[in-house]
């Protein structure tokens, strides 16, 4: 490691295999896990980032630490483990948008552990962001995700935090429980849409980010999808719109968003500036297929700003 990154991220990364023909058994292999995705759109908006994380000691674990390398993504804190695999999942699409069905049971990630965190790396860093999928992998998993959390505030870390709401990991009265839980100890909080309803009941956005916001985050970025974003904070709160585009695939792009704002935050920018970036950039990257392809870099994004 040749610099302490300002961005971490705990979590799961999966290889992924995306459909390329509807209704045919085409598909493309590409990468995907929510905060690897998030840390891949950070770096390529310019932040420094590392990965806090476990592979299996297999040929997909091996591919994925040499996208995080190819990404610049800090690798000295993912774990290599003999005894557990690489998770897979497969995006199917349909007349009803995309499906996706997992291969994680078990994986390396999933059996992460607070011994295995890499404490001065977390208190050095900027932000570090964790997602609900992070505490829903696995109960040690679960555990290092809140003892991370602990850490960092105990430093003056910075904590993120966005929702990923997967009811097929867990049911949704403990990730409720979970979740809020850990917003509590979130500074900056990424919630979707639909996984906030579902969190709060609440359908109203002034309602869900006056909820948020009371538990303790100084941000909330809610994200509207191709509406753009609702960014809030005790002092100001505005609805940030969406850019346009010829959308062909959303996978990744609430990540996309998650990245570019957190690296745009450490850049100095306050959170509206990030907003407006951040979803410039998640629109950008529902150009392409799979979650990680397409994510646009800075140049890219600031050219379609200036456009």
């Amino acid at each position: 490691m040749t610099q302490t990154p300002q961005v971490l991220a705990l979590g799961e990364a999966m290889i992924e295999f995306n459909q390329s023909t509807k209704g045919a058994p085409n598909y493309l292999q590409g990468f995907g896990g929510d905060v690897s995705n998030f840390l891949i759109a950070a770096s390529r908006q310019g932040a420094s980032t590392g990965f806090v994380s476990a592979v299996g000691n297999d040929q997909f674990g091996q591919l994925l630490l040499d996208l995080w390398r190819t990404e610049r993504v800090d690798t000295s804190t993912v774990r290599v483990d003999d005894n557990a695999p690489t998770g897979v999942y497969f995006v199917s699409h349909g007349e009803n948008g995309h499906r996706f069905d997992y291969l994680r049971a078990g994986s390396a990630a999933s059996r992460y552990a607070p011994s295995d965190l890499p404490l001065e790396v977390i208190a050095a860093a900027k932000v570090v962001h964790l997602s609900g999928i992070s505490f829903a992998i696995g109960v040690s998993a679960c555990d290092a995700a809140f003892a991370a959390i602990d850490h960092a505030r105990s430093h003056g870390v910075k904590v993120s935090f966005d929702t990923n709401l997967r009811l097929k990991l867990w049911p949704l009265a403990r990730a409720r429980a979970v979740m809020l839980e850990a917003i509590r100890s979130t500074d900056i909080c990424l919630p979707s849409w639909d996984d906030v309803t579902d969190l709060t009941g609440l359908t109203d956005k002034d309602a869900i980010v006056d909820f948020v916001l009371a538990l303790g985050p100084k941000v909330v970025a809610l994200k509207l999808g191709k509406e753009g974003s609702y960014i809030a904070t005790p002092e100001e709160r505005r609805v940030v719109p969406g850019r346009v585009v010829q959308a062909v695939d959303a996978t990744g792009a609430g990540d996309c968003f998650g990245g570019a704002f957190i690296a745009r935050i450490v850049a100095g920018d306050d959170p509206f500036a990030a907003a407006r970036y951040a979803n410039a950039a998640a629109a950008l990257s529902t150009q392409g297929f799979g979650a990680v392809a397409p994510i646009p870099d800075r140049a890219t994004v600031e050219q379609a700003l200036a456009g």
